[in-house]
């Protein structure tokens, strides 16, 4: 237990020391005394509106995806006993790009800034409702071929939407969703999310106590008093809302649900309830590490936050196969 609170604290210094670099660093510098000089002058000068208007809206919707991305990563894999699983697993990140994908191909974005958001919100919502349809009642590995099919679906969908798109800048907008960007929100892209994600990570956060005695196994947790279907159901309805509106806001970002359990599993005894906080904070500190990484590497364009992550977790997915596989007997 001490060495848990230790771990939350030193987490908790990481990510506002990230948070803090994330406010100074960007195609200009911020000195830390420019910033404090002109924060709250009158009227508003360069540095503070940079701060205010530009790099703090940023940071704190990468906390906020990069915390639901760890969280409901920690939640599923306890719930599916699969280090391998993410949110991706259950059609959500599929079914809220879709839904951003359609306000897009239809022009709806055009029309009004905030319809891809929202749709990519409902189109998450939809995803799982889905997903819960096709697999309730059949057990655990039901649940992720349902997952998995909807997922499967929904990409399909999107590609039909590339081939078919009305022109080439449809084509350039949706490719640009698509890899996952922080780059241009805003405050009201946060207010839109925040509602959401604060009540999908408390609905995953309440799964914790299930889930350790889910790692006994089935049996054991359902003479334990546990039902698991419910329990799939608030793993699921948390993910939605947590990771399906943060996603609908950044676009498809992957690869941190995963790594972030995994990096913290060793230090907590591997118990599912102490990752859980863990897993989420770290999410954070990852999601807003690679943000800034995405300002300082100059290649032309700035490299978008999705391309990134998926270049950095690809390495870590293939050691973890083959870690398993070693362990395997």
């Amino acid at each position: 237990m001490k060495s848990a609170r230790w771990l939350l604290a030193g987490l908790v210094l990481l990510l506002a020391v990230v948070f803090t670099a994330s406010l100074l660093i960007g195609a200009v510098w911020l000195p830390p005394g420019q910033i404090l000089r002109e924060l709250f002058s009158s009227p508003p000068q360069l540095a503070g509106m940079i701060l205010l208007d530009l790099r703090l809206p940023r940071a704190v919707l990468a906390c906020l995806a990069g915390g639901a991305l760890g969280l409901s990563g920690a939640v599923l894999q306890g719930l599916t006993r699969n280090p391998l699983a993410e949110p991706g697993l259950l059609g959500v990140t599929a079914g809220a790009s879709l839904g951003a994908v359609i306000a897009i191909y239809f022009g709806m974005s055009a029309a009004f800034a905030y319809m891809s958001p929202l749709m990519g919100l409902v189109g998450a919502l939809g995803a799982c409702a889905l997903t819960f349809a096709l697999g309730r009642n059949g057990g655990t590995v039901t649940f992720i071929l349902a997952g998995a099919a909807v997922a499967g679906l929904a990409g399909a969908l999107i590609t039909v939407a590339l081939n078919l798109s009305p022109s080439p800048y449809a084509s350039y907008e949706i490719m640009t969703w698509l890899m996952g960007s922080l780059a241009d929100r805003s405050w009201k892209h946060v207010w839109l999310v925040l509602p959401f994600v604060i009540v999908g990570c408390g609905i995953l956060l309440s799964t914790g106590r299930s889930l350790d005695a889910l790692s006994l196994g089935e049996i054991q947790a359902q003479s334990l008093g546990i039902n698991l279907n419910r329990l799939r159901v608030m793993a699921l309805l948390g993910t939605a809302f947590a990771v399906g509106a943060s996603t609908s806001v950044t676009g498809a970002i992957g690869f941190v649900g995963l790594i972030s359990p995994h990096l913290v599993r060793p230090l907590v005894d591997s118990r599912p309830r102490e990752i859980l906080l863990p897993g989420a904070i770290l999410g954070a500190v990852l999601l807003l590490t690679a943000d800034i990484a995405t300002r300082v590497i100059h290649i032309g364009p700035e490299i978008k936050l999705g391309v990134l992550t998926s270049l950095i977790g690809t390495p870590f997915f293939f050691w973890l196969v083959i870690r398993l596989r070693k362990n395997a007997p």
